[in-house]
């Protein structure tokens, strides 16, 4: 093991990712995503704390809106990813999935973390590409390790998953819009 600080003695090094992505939907399967939300019908996104960090509007979704195979996809890379980059003790999708949509001039969700005091524990957050690139500007999932954000893969059907304790963000969309799925993987207290 090697030591960072000649004074220092660790008992190991961190082997925890900030982030990691994966293709796992079509844009077909993308484009049938889209349509049972819309059809289920969209509110508007609001935050427990400032009003004007978030401005989308977006719809719970859950297996037994005819979703069962996304979730069973999610399931598996879900697990396998972890396995390889985090290593988290985790449960499950248990507050279901959040469908947003981002709409211009100017919709955005400002920096912040999906980890709430005294909520469920959230270890991972993911995020999915539902839209192809080339319909929207702005709107980039940025993660924060630094004052300067890390721009997320944006291709149609991609999957990022990082800890729910990362900076994140969803930059202003300028033209088009965008949607994405969103979700929370529990697990029990971190140690």
């Amino acid at each position: 093991m090697k030591n960072i600080n000649p004074a220092s003695w660790s008992f190991s090094l961190d082997q925890v990712h900030t982030y990691a992505y994966c293709k796992i939907f079509s844009s077909e399967e993308c484009k049938k995503i889209i349509q049972i939300a819309n059809n289920k019908g969209l509110i508007k996104g609001v935050t427990s704390g400032e009003s004007d960090v978030r401005s989308s509007k977006v719809s719970w979704l859950y297996h037994t809106d005819d979703l069962e195979w996304v979730f069973k996809k999610l399931t598996d890379v879900i697990l396998d990813m972890n396995k390889k980059y985090f290593q988290f003790d985790i449960f499950g999708l248990i507050e279901g999935l959040q469908f947003t949509n981002y709409k211009a001039p100017s919709d955005k969700y400002g920096k912040h973390i999906d980890r709430r005091y005294k909520g469920v524990i959230r270890k991972l957050s993911l995020s999915v590409q539902l839209t192809d690139p080339k319909e929207y500007e702005g709107g980039d999932l940025l993660l924060y390790e630094s004052e300067l954000g890390t721009p997320m893969e944006k291709e149609q059907g991609t999957l990022v998953l990082f800890p729910s304790y990362i900076l994140h963000e969803v930059k202003p969309i300028t033209k088009g819009e965008r949607n994405s799925l969103v979700a929370w993987v529990s697990g029990k207290q971190f140690r």
